[in-house]
């Protein structure tokens, strides 16, 4: 990879074949699978960032299977050759002129954009909670310096109240919230302090997965640690000092009610949203994402866009099992655009949320749209509906691997795209 471009002169816009906001898990992945298919492409990568995150494997370090350190490496490290990286932040898109301006001003100009920045965490949308992250008991697998506390606090907790969040969908990986609380129910019991904690999981949905096939499977950990569960409410703000979580709860009349739940661990979860520059360039759907069509993953409006990943307005779980499914389909149909060709690549809305309800064992649910199940293997293999070994396995020692060494390299492992119906 070249060493990112550091201009500052705005006097003559470079232009590129493919311009790609976003060095994320989506942004690299795409960028690779293009190179697969035509190494001459020119192709430029926009992200400040100076690391980048196997994000996936929070949820184990909160757990204390895995370091913090073993999934983060520099951003310079996994961006493919051939690629120029500007390290800046996108400001702005503009689809007429078809330029991206850069946070420094700077402009680069693209044949074809692929939109892929991955979303928001809106820390500040839940009073308090800035304030008080990473001491006073609370504590987020939502972020890489916060996962270690949260292993800590369960380690350190031998009686009190356990307090689990879980915001408004749609979320990133909609199971980590209770993916946490499982792992840490599963550690209580087996050090026999499970008995003298309360532990309860609110969340703001209706709902315990949002796929019913695999409810069941869930409800059984959900017994088996004597989860209490309140549907319907959402944190609202967090007084770390007290110990006190406050949740909102619609009531009969159509109001309101507020929830003061003591606590002495909170995992607080964040609404989230796209990034604002989607709305603000005039990419956006009702709800803010970036709009696209659900098959091509070509936008809407402007058909030298695409996007893929976490920003999308696209009906799927946001997860990066959905994205080693999205970036052969936007590679395929990206590449089939400048050559004027049919777009013939479908995205049939999989993703795959490895729910690890104990040490050991993984309900591996694997979904497209509508919830449609998509297993990857047959039920002999690994039947997902069911907690099992294989897919702890493939969950704690395989996937790290795969997405290091094959998915960031344009390794399109299982994931050739569907083709579209005529």
């Amino acid at each position: 990879m070249s060493a990112p471009d550091t201009s500052t002169t705005n006097t003559q816009v470079k232009r590129y074949d493919v311009v790609i906001i976003g060095a994320g898990s989506a942004g690299v992945t795409v960028a690779a699978s293009l190179l697969k298919r035509e190494r001459d492409l020119a192709i430029a990568i926009i992200d400040p960032s100076e690391t980048h995150d196997y994000q996936p494997g929070w949820t184990l370090v909160g757990g204390g299977v895995f370091s913090a350190e073993s999934t983060r490496r520099r951003t310079a490290s996994v961006i493919p050759d051939r690629c120029s990286w500007y390290q800046r932040s996108a400001e702005q898109v503009d689809p007429n002129a078809q330029t991206v301006t850069l946070s420094d001003g700077v402009s680069v100009g693209y044949s074809r954009l692929v939109v892929a920045p991955g979303l928001v965490l809106n820390w500040g949308a839940i009073k308090g909670l800035e304030e008080t992250l990473g001491q006073n008991g609370v504590t987020s697998n939502y972020r890489y310096d916060l996962a270690p506390y949260t292993w800590s606090l369960v380690q350190g907790l031998q009686s009190g109240k356990a307090v689990f969040s879980q915001p408004p969908m749609p979320i990133k990986c909609a199971g980590a919230p209770q993916k946490a609380m499982y792992l840490a129910s599963d550690y209580w019991r087996k050090a026999h302090r499970l008995n003298d904690i309360d532990v309860s999981f609110r969340l703001a949905g209706n709902v315990l997965f949002g796929v019913e096939d695999y409810v069941p499977a869930l409800q059984h950990y959900i017994d088996l640690y004597g989860i209490d569960v309140g549907f319907g409410e959402q944190l609202a703000s967090v007084d770390g000092a007290n110990h006190i979580a406050t949740f909102l709860r619609a009531t009969s009349e159509g109001g309101q009610e507020e929830i003061e739940v003591s606590f002495d661990m909170l995992h607080a979860v964040p609404p989230q949203h796209a990034p604002a520059f989607i709305e603000k360039s005039g990419l956006a759907n009702a709800g803010g994402w970036l709009d696209l069509d659900h098959e091509t993953l070509q936008h809407a409006h402007f058909p030298n866009i695409f996007g893929l990943g976490d920003a999308s307005g696209t009906p799927n779980a946001k997860t990066m099992a959905a994205v080693r499914k999205q970036a052969p389909v936007v590679a395929e149909n990206l590449l089939a655009s400048l050559h004027d060709q049919p777009l013939r690549a479908a995205y049939l809305g999989y993703g795959s949320c490895p729910l690890t309800v104990e040490r050991g064992r993984i309900v591996l649910a694997e979904f497209g749209y509508g919830g449609a199940l998509q297993p990857t293997f047959p039920k002999w293999v690994n039947d997902g509906t069911k907690a099992t070994k294989q897919a702890w396995f493939l969950k704690a020692k395989q996937l790290p691997w795969i997405y290091w060494n094959g998915m960031l390299k344009g390794r399109e492992w299982l994931a050739r795209p569907a083709e579209r119906k005529a």
